[in-house]
């Protein structure tokens, strides 16, 4: 197959030569994952609800099915064409955030999704990789050009972002989103002091929404105050992870996901606790590890300024996604509703992380005619310093 892959000069084969196959293996392995575990969970929440119980199974296998080709064919694309799908894509998104305000379905108090047939539809998780491309090139171009705006125009973009995100409301997309922009503003060469500045504003923001939203609130007293509120989700999801042991029950033989309205879901990580036990829970932790280390340790020998911003973006999103879910379930952090990437229950997630990886696989693919320079980017973020 190597051998053969490298006089393969089809479109293929120099995409298959060239894209990081580690990464794209450990995305499929996670798909993997996501079918297993989507057929663990989601029987017993269906039954529970009145519905079909194989009705979240169907769904999930077409979701995981399209986000595997969307992962290969935005993969194969040119930088450039990255760069265009993220700025049409960005503004559709944009404007589709801004309809969930008039015409969004509410959920617990917010309107986050659009109704569309077989699913729901949140466009800031869509929204979130394309804000992620267009920064990371508005912040190069004003290096380019300095009579091109770009810090100041991506500073508008993220502003816009964070009102119609506090209207709905969804801080947690907020925090991802904000630590995302800052990310990239310290890889550009930002002052530390400045990147600083932006933490303790975040910080600040967060104390802020602790008094403003009632449901933030709650979720940090009860996270503070264990033996105050309501606790029956965490206390559920950590037991399970006690009955799982080193092991596991074995498959199918877990009883938090009929216990946990959200087994599918938000607490996804809990059933692989309790029915494989710390070893797979172990594994799914490495494989989302292996997947922002080795994008990052590209992204080293990487020479193009707009990639490494860009990237440093997506996988920072991405990692962080990962986190929040599965410090949540493990009550590290105070709970928050968030998927975890491409094994939770959820279309608009499942597909919007392809879109994020696909972007990943696609910016750090070594271009034809001009492999990774070692140190490339490293050399010229100290010439733009020293300019």
């Amino acid at each position: 197959m190597a051998g053969s892959s490298r006089t393969d000069d089809s479109p293929f084969g120099r995409w298959w030569r060239n894209v990081d196959r580690t990464t794209l293996i450990c995305t499929f392995i996670l798909i993997g994952f996501g079918y297993i575990l989507m057929l663990a969970a989601s029987p017993a929440v269906a039954v529970r609800i009145g519905a079909s119980r194989n009705m979240f199974i169907f769904k999930q296998v077409l979701f995981l099915g399209i986000a595997g080709v969307i992962v290969v064919g935005i993969s194969m694309l040119s930088r450039k064409a990255v760069l265009r799908l993220s700025m049409i894509g960005g503004v559709l998104m944009l404007g589709a955030t801004a309809l969930t305000l008039v015409h969004g379905i509410e959920i617990k108090g917010a309107r986050r999704w659009i109704a569309l047939p077989m699913m729901s539809l949140q466009p800031s998780e869509f929204l979130k990789p394309c804000f992620a491309v267009v920064t990371g090139w508005l912040l190069t171009q004003r290096r380019v050009s300095r009579y091109f705006p770009g810090m100041l125009i991506a500073f508008a973009l993220y502003g816009l972002i964070v009102l119609l995100l506090k209207s709905q409301p969804d801080i947690g997309m907020l925090t991802v989103i904000t630590a995302v922009f800052l990310v990239q503003l310290f890889v550009d060469g930002l002052n530390l002091i400045l990147v600083a500045f932006g933490f303790g504003c975040m910080i600040a923001a967060g104390i802020a929404a602790f008094f403003i939203f009632p449901h933030v609130r709650s979720r940090v007293e009860r996270f503070m105050h264990p033996g105050v509120g309501d606790h029956y989700q965490i206390d559920t999801a950590l037991r399970a992870f006690g009955n799982g042991g080193l092991l596991g029950r074995g498959p199918g033989e877990g009883r938090v996901k009929d216990l946990l309205p959200d087994a599918h879901a938000d607490f996804v990580f809990a059933v692989a606790g309790e029915e494989y036990g710390m070893v797979v829970c172990m594994l799914i932790i490495c494989v989302f590890g292996v997947i922002v280390v080795r994008t990052l340790l590209r992204l080293i020998r990487e020479d193009d300024p707009f990639v490494v911003i860009a990237t440093s973006g997506l996988v920072t999103g991405f990692g962080l996604q990962a986190f929040v879910n599965m410090a949540s379930s493990l009550h590290l952090i105070p709970t928050k509703g968030m998927t975890l990437p491409f094994i939770s229950y959820g279309g608009s997630s499942a597909m919007s992380v392809a879109l994020a990886i696909g972007m990943v696989l696609a910016l750090t693919r070594q271009q034809q005619g001009r492999p990774l320079a070692g140190n490339g980017f490293v050399t010229t973020l100290r010439q733009w310093r020293s300019a």
